[in-house]
């Protein structure tokens, strides 16, 4: 398991013990007054089932990830609605609504959970568009680039939001597409299953589309995934490089779960550093040793902007950028949040996004 993942898993079995005892706690305190032998085998069964799913799921003795993940995110909203009423018992207590203040917090714990799970799901299935403008320190006609990164298509995002996508795309007048990662939920069956290669066929730009293969895309079915995307007209970057009308050179990187990707730096060795360099990596673990080499822009994903609440802080850890852009030295880095989730179909505290960004030459 890679450190990152580690990580995570362990805050999430330490966070789950926390979240399951608000719960419990919220429980009792707005709806269980006495707490009975029925109610004290409840929260032991509570206990004992949900860590039991997330055990069976870390050890792959019978995995179910994704009831796993809804299950901490509901119980995630759940501390959050409960924060919310007690804020609202201690501004009510001590005036004349103190005494009706319970009344109030058993309707206001389910409406706010509710309406947390509501906007969470609006983030996640309604994108944004992001636009940037930035100047390279070479020549370059105006150029307009469109980015989506982290499309994780699967069985919960699919046809619609690719038609979403393609959509975005046109409006925007797009030269070129650039797709850095991730773009399957780790396999093709939902892909195959539900025809959604007649939507991402829509996808076009004038000077084509291009992508990178994520670590999702990297779980041994990379070479079928290639496959699918390169039948609807998107040119894969496998560690290699694209002259784009000897305009600009494109360079495509593995992700690093392919033990043998090449160093970007070696991938420079055979292109001309006197055109503008534009990157599609991946993971942004490598920004800062990338702003030391000749590259003007590179594009990423992988992070999710944290995707839920608190996670942010998580990536903010991670990652010299985890999100959105910043000049270093001459080179423009940018960090999408990703155009689709991981998990489950929830987003807090970001949202599901596409970049246009401008570029001109000096």
């Amino acid at each position: 398991m890679e450190v990152d993942y580690f990580l995570i898993f362990t805050l999430c079995i330490i966070s789950l013990q926390f979240l399951i005892f608000v719960f419990t706690k919220t429980l009792s305190w707005l709806y269980v007054k006495n707490s009975t032998l029925s109610y004290r085998l409840f929260v032991a069964s509570l206990y004992i089932s949900i860590n039991s799913i997330f055990l069976l799921t870390v050890f792959h003795i019978y995995p179910m990830f994704r009831i796993g993940a809804f299950i901490l995110v509901i119980l995630l909203f759940s501390s959050f609605s409960s924060l919310l009423c007690s804020v609202v018992y201690l501004l009510l207590k001590k005036t004349k609504y103190g005494i009706k203040s319970y009344n109030i917090l058993t309707w206001l714990y389910p409406v706010g959970l509710c309406s947390i799970i509501g906007t969470s799901v609006y983030n996640a299935y309604t994108p944004v568009v992001i636009h940037y403008e930035i100047e390279i320190d070479k020549p370059l006609s105006p150029l307009r680039i469109g980015m989506a990164s982290d499309l994780h298509l699967g069985r919960l995002f699919g046809c619609t939001q690719l038609d979403k996508l393609s959509h975005i795309m046109n409006k925007e007048n797009v030269d070129i597409i650039l797709l850095p990662g991730d773009i399957m939920d780790d396999n093709i069956d939902s892909y195959i299953a539900e025809n959604m290669s007649s939507h991402l066929s829509k996808l076009k730009a004038p000077l084509g589309v291009y992508a990178t293969l994520g670590n999702h895309d990297f779980l041994g079915k990379e070479q079928e995934i290639s496959q699918e995307l390169r039948k609807v007209g998107i040119r894969v970057l496998m560690d290699n490089i694209a002259n784009i009308n000897n305009r600009f050179i494109l360079i495509g990187r593995n992700d690093k779960l392919f033990q043998k990707r090449l160093k970007t730096a070696q991938l420079l060795e055979t292109v001309n550093t006197n055109l503008p360099i534009f990157l599609l990596d991946h993971r942004p673990n490598e920004i800062l040793e990338h702003s030391f080499l000749p590259i003007d822009i590179q594009v990423s994903g992988h992070a999710h902007k944290g995707q839920i609440f608190p996670g942010n802080i998580i990536t903010k850890l991670l990652y010299d950028l985890d999100y959105g852009y910043k000049k270093i030295g001459k080179g423009h880095f940018f960090v999408t949040s990703g155009y689709g989730f991981w998990g489950v179909p929830m987003r807090l505290g970001s949202q599901s996004e596409v970049f246009i960004i401008d570029v001109k030459g000096k």
